[in-house]
Parts: structure tokens; sequence; C-alpha cells
């Protein structure tokens, strides 16, 4: 896992739902690995256009779960959805050889690492985990949102109301919360890689330090915007392992927040309508 690279509605389909449609299918047709590039502007120009490696022998089961289960291509066409740029964001996944996901400033490229599926898939069965397979799309799909949030930031040349390792996960937190339950359920999956990558630290020998937060931090972060979107739905969030109380109480307030200073900030490349 990276933890140190840089509507509901009835049965008629909403004008976001239809978006979502069009933009999923021109990003998914034809998925493949082996330098296979899934583009395809069908109705909107890409945001983000995904290529997909051949993998290393070690790799070619995440590979393959990531065909299947579409994370990547997924979080992609949500971008699309919701952003424009001058140029479409290059994203290879690949593998990585021990390097973790990230977005480099120079290339102005995204790398998404098939090891990150195993480690996933790794921190969730040790922890008892049953729905492994959903976790772990759910933790690649906020990596993608995470890391092109860097991209994004970079293209539109603007400033982040603070450390920009926090908008990326503020931005990763939106982008699944605009899908609904099932994004909620994704957001609750991502933090819950945190807090048990948090644990794992506190029995290491020690914890490199990098330019995010600490992992409990981002944990309950994202635990306190899930809950403040929908306090609701969410009342077993709060808990001291999980969602102190005290922080739990101006949850709703920050999330708005949150999302507003997102939206000001994304303003210039947001699609309208």
């Amino acid at each position: 896992m990276r933890t140190g690279a840089r509507a509901q509605g009835g049965a008629a389909l909403t004008a976001w739902s239809r978006a979502w449609l069009v933009a999923l299918a021109a990003l998914t047709g034809g998925a493949a690995c082996g330098n296979a590039e899934v583009s395809g502007p069908g109705a909107q120009d890409p945001a983000v256009v995904v290529r997909f490696e051949e993998p290393a022998r070690s790799d070619r089961a995440a590979a393959a779960f990531l065909r299947e289960h579409e994370p990547v291509t997924q979080a992609a066409a949500a971008v699309t959805v919701l952003l424009t740029l001058d140029r479409p964001v290059p994203l290879v996944v690949r593998s990585c050889d021990g390097d973790g996901s990230s977005y480099d400033p120079e290339s102005r490229r995204i790398d998404i690492c098939y090891e990150e599926v195993s480690e996933a898939r790794d921190l969730f069965a040790r922890a008892g985990r049953q729905d492994t397979d959903d976790a772990v799309a759910a933790v690649l799909q906020e990596t993608v949102f995470h890391e092109t949030a860097h991209a994004v930031v970079d293209a539109l040349g603007v400033r982040t109301a603070g450390r920009e390792e926090d908008f990326a996960d503020q931005f990763a937190a939106l982008m699944l919360l605009r899908q609904g339950a099932a994004g909620e359920r994704r957001l609750r999956a991502a933090a819950d890689a945190w807090n048990l990558l948090a644990a794992a630290a506190e029995n290491a020998d020690g914890d490199a330090e990098d330019e995010h937060s600490p992992d409990r931090e981002r944990a309950v972060s994202a635990f306190c915007h899930l809950y403040g979107s929908a306090p609701g739905r969410h009342q077993d969030l709060v808990r001291p392992d999980v969602l102190p109380l005290a922080r739990a109480r101006g949850c709703a307030e920050e999330w708005a927040a949150v999302r507003d200073t997102l939206l000001e900030t994304l303003g210039p490349a947001l699609r309208e309508g």
C-alpha cells in the first residue's frame, strides 16, 4: 500500500449517472495488459488516460484482479465526469519493483503499482477481514484519486489551502463520497487500511517519516469526512479506536468546509452541469 509515495435515485438515471456510464464505457473498453492504453474520448475527452504495462511474473494475479474489478479505470472515469483538463494525465499501471504509487511532476505522470494489490490484500487478511476483494479495490481506487489530485494541482497551477498531501486525501474522499453508498464503503475501507498500517507501525522498530500525515491521523480524518457527510448512517464510527467523540462532534461542519474548499480550488476545471 502507498504510505510514502508522493445520488441516490429511483428508476431514472440522474444526469451525473448517465455521464458516469458514458465515461466508464469509453475508458474501460478493451482494457488489457501488455502495454494496452485505455482511452477513448467518447462524449468527453478523458482527464486521465490509463495504460497497463505487462506485469512481472509475480504481479500477474494482481494484474488480473485489476482487469476484473476495474478500480483504476473506474476512478479515471470518475475524474473525467468531474473535471476537464487542457491535456489528459497519463496513468501507467506497472510493476514497480519496490517503489510505491506516485505522481511525478517532471513527467506529469501517475504510476500505480501492481504490488499494491497484494500488499493491501495481505494487510486485510492479517486483520481477518472477509471482504478482501472489495476492500482491496477500494484501496486502489483511493490511491488513484490521491495521486490524481497531485496531477490536477500541477495541471491547474493552483495553491492548496493547506498541505498538498492533505488536499490529495480530501480530494480522494470527495471522489469516493460522490459515488453514494458504495463510495462510502470504499472510503471506510481505505481508512480501515490506514488504521491497520498505524497499528503495524506501532509494533515495528520505527516508522519512516514522509510527506504524508501519520497513518492514524489520515484514518481519523477520513472517518471524520465519512461521518460528517452522513452522520445518521455512520454512528458506529464514533468510538475511541476509530473516530473519537470529541472529533466527531465537529465532523459535519468540517466536511462541509473541506468540500467547499475543494470545489473552490477545482473551480477552473469543473465540468458544467
